[in-house]
């Protein structure tokens, strides 16, 4: 049995662990351990870099046996391990998932819907369809003004420095929760609270081919 604890502590970057199986993939070998450390890339994030004792491993998800697995050093099921990750990029990769989740939920108010997602650095981005066809995205200044009504949404909940917690609902999904603002099915690593975000810049929206395009940026900040 496979423990994800990237899912119940974003902030943990080491453990001790063993060996719970091994394997080939793309004709090299990989090791799954019980106490998994490491995110693997998927959801718009990307994956953790990270260690097993000294070795660098590149965590994947096996779609097979559906474990998170690491690829790298061969090793033997019952061997003890130590877990690490590289928690500076981890802290990163969490901050621009849940600003993610806080841009969605900003459009949401909108009354924009979901079209998709990118939670990678120099590449994040929110993408909305408008079924209300708000006329003023039609121009610059009314896109400008749309832009600085949805930073205030965002700087508002940031502010209140809203609680990010998970839960797990009636299908057995995880759902990530901005406090009451929002709350939506999701794998990836957050910060412990909104107050945590730093640098978050929104870009003026875009709308490209019946979506509306909203790019940011953000960072870990320390308190």
């Amino acid at each position: 049995m496979q423990v994800r604890a990237y899912l119940d502590d974003t902030y943990a970057d080491e453990a001790d662990t063993r060996v719970i199986a091994v394997g080939q993939r793309d004709g090299r070998p990989w090791a799954a351990v019980e106490h998994c450390l490491f995110h693997p890339q998927g959801g718009g994030q990307p994956a953790d870099r990270g260690w097993l004792d000294d070795v660098e491993v590149v965590p994947v998800k096996d779609e097979q046996s559906g474990l998170v697995v690491t690829e790298g050093p061969e090793l033997a099921v019952g061997q003890r391990v130590r877990a690490r990750i590289d928690l500076r990029l981890r802290l990163a990769h969490a901050a621009l998932h849940t600003a993610g989740h806080l841009v969605e939920a900003a459009g949401r108010s909108f009354g924009w819907e979901l079209a998709g997602s990118n939670h990678f650095p120099g590449q994040a981005r929110v993408e909305f369809t408008d079924p209300r066809a708000d006329p003023r995205l039609a121009d610059p200044g009314g896109r400008e003004e749309v832009t600085a009504e949805l930073r205030k949404v965002v700087a508002a909940a940031v502010d209140e420095d809203l609680p990010v917690t998970a839960e797990t609902n009636e299908q057995g999904r995880r759902v990530v929760c901005l406090g009451a603002l929002h709350a939506a099915p999701c794998g990836g690593t957050h910060v412990r609270s909104l107050g945590d975000l730093t640098d978050l810049v929104v870009p003026t929206v875009k709308v490209k081919k019946g979506r509306v395009r909203v790019s940011y940026s953000a960072a870990h900040g320390t308190r």
